[in-house]
């Protein structure tokens, strides 16, 4: 046991640490303490926590607050936090301590411990770095947490997500275009309604996904403003007025991220609303994406005893007991990572009700990491996505085939017949089985009226009397 453990100390007494860990005794603690879930703070939020950490230093010694081989190696250390180089350190369960003062003392230890180390001193009784005094000067976990998570969370939304929802608008947009020629009948209330081209269903999809950009913009935006410069409790107690301002100069320069000093640290760190309100694009986002993925596998239903107006990629064999069927599963794939971001736009709602009280809010690790898990389940899989189904997507005849039996081609007669005549046309179309161009003539129209009014191209593009002009 000697040799496994070290002995260290702390305000509440003598606590064991593993031997060779970087963490220490509050660390230890906090890791006995809430033995939850196996969830911990992924790796955006320990970057995010490694930068601030390292740009602190930086300011510090900018400050004159701290000596230069003092900050150089913390800098240096937080760094390797940064890099993920230090990553099994960080010990601490999701569901812990509110404030996610546990995971801010368990990045001051490491970074202590592995600084003193760089310096040539111990870690553990005797490291030349200090957690408290030294890595935390001129900050609380109550600003740093909340401050990593919005960095991490814009930065994620930055590099993760946008280019991924880019690349899922470019692949729609193409299709929109490959598709434009193919005519089909339209539908509502999932009943036939009149023509459209498959190419302007997807061009739909593609503008809900541009859409979708503008709204990972606003949830950035929302972001960009962190708690960084308020302390305990917003009053900056314990801090140079200097060093959030230059702190966030540091990690905007670093990150390409605009992040910037609140002027209301009241409000900033004792309420969740920035987190809330980008949460509620991300749940946008997913509504959308469900939407797209449910018409398309309904398209693709079949492939002979359903719609099959398109085919989707093969990816893997569908059944153990059916030869030969595939089914679509990477469409299943993403409506369950939205399902999950569902559930976490409620969880990320309720911390920010009913974590908040008076000067902080007290549910911070959970709204982050569920904020943190959406963001990353949107981006992979609306990459997925567009890479394994939408890049391979093809079009069939069974759309057109159906076009001249659909029966709300009546729609365009309505003008020329009275919208009473067409619905009992278009009713006795369904009960004899016979088209709305058959029962046309036996109204007597002329045939050349009724090849006009019945061109499906035409009534795709109402304004273009020569069918040649195509949306999106």
């Amino acid at each position: 046991m000697a040799d496994s453990v070290r002995i260290e100390r702390d305000s509440m007494g003598e606590v064991e640490v593993p031997a060779a860990a970087y963490y220490g005794a509050s660390t230890s603690r906090a890791a006995h303490n809430f033995p939850i879930s196996n969830l911990r703070f992924p790796r955006q939020f320990i970057r995010a926590l490694g930068q601030i950490k390292q740009a602190a230093a930086t300011v510090n010694l900018e400050l004159g607050l701290l000596e230069p081989e003092l900050a150089g190696a913390i800098v240096a250390a937080a760094r390797e936090v940064t890099e993920g180089k230090l990553d099994a350190e960080f010990v601490v369960d999701v569901f812990q301590t509110g404030s996610g003062t546990s995971t801010n003392t368990n990045a001051n230890e490491v970074i202590a411990n592995r600084a003193s180390e760089l310096l040539g001193g111990p870690i553990g009784p005797g490291r030349l770095v200090h957690p408290n005094d030294d890595v935390n000067r001129g900050q609380s976990s109550n600003d740093v947490i909340p401050t990593a998570i919005h960095l991490a969370a814009a930065t994620a939304i930055d590099q993760e997500l946008m280019p991924a929802l880019q690349t899922l608008e470019s692949l729609l947009g193409a299709k929109s275009r490959e598709f434009m020629p193919i005519i089909k009948t339209g539908r509502t209330h999932l009943q036939d309604a009149t023509p459209i081209r498959l190419g302007q269903e997807f061009a739909g999809y593609a503008g809900q996904i541009m859409e979708s950009r503008r709204r990972s913009q606003l949830a950035l935006d929302e972001l960009s403003t962190v708690a960084l410069g308020g302390t305990a409790v917003g009053t900056g107690i314990n801090t140079h007025p200097l060093f959030a301002g230059r702190v966030c100069a540091l990690l905007a320069d670093w990150t390409k991220v605009p992040v910037h000093e609140t002027d209301n640290h009241f409000h900033a760190q004792a309420t969740l609303d920035a987190l809330v309100a980008a949460h509620g694009h991300l749940r946008t986002i997913a509504v959308s994406l469900w939407k797209i993925a449910a018409d398309i596998r309904l398209m693709g239903t079949g492939p002979r005893a359903g719609l099959g107006e398109v085919t989707l990629p093969d990816t893997q064999p569908g059944s153990s007991i059916m030869p030969g069927k595939v089914n679509p599963v990477i469409i299943e794939s993403l409506t369950m990572a939205i399902a999950r971001v569902l559930g976490n736009d409620c969880s990320v709602t309720l911390c920010g009700q009913s974590g908040s009280f008076f000067e902080l809010n007290v549910m911070m690790p959970l709204a982050g990491y569920c904020t943190l898990e959406s963001i990353s389940l949107l981006a992979n899989s609306s990459q997925n996505f567009a890479d394994r189904c939408i890049a391979g997507l093809a079009a069939t005849s069974a759309g057109p085939d159906g076009v001249e039996r659909g029966l709300m081609l009546v729609t365009a007669l309505a003008p020329v017949l009275g919208y009473d005549e067409a619905a009992k046309l278009a009713k006795e179309a369904a009960a004899s089985g016979q088209t709305i161009r058959d029962l046309a003539r036996q109204r007597g129209l002329p045939e050349a009226q009724i090849n006009e009014l019945l061109d499906p191209s035409r009534m795709t593009n109402p304004g273009d009397s020569e069918g040649s002009k195509h949306s999106g």
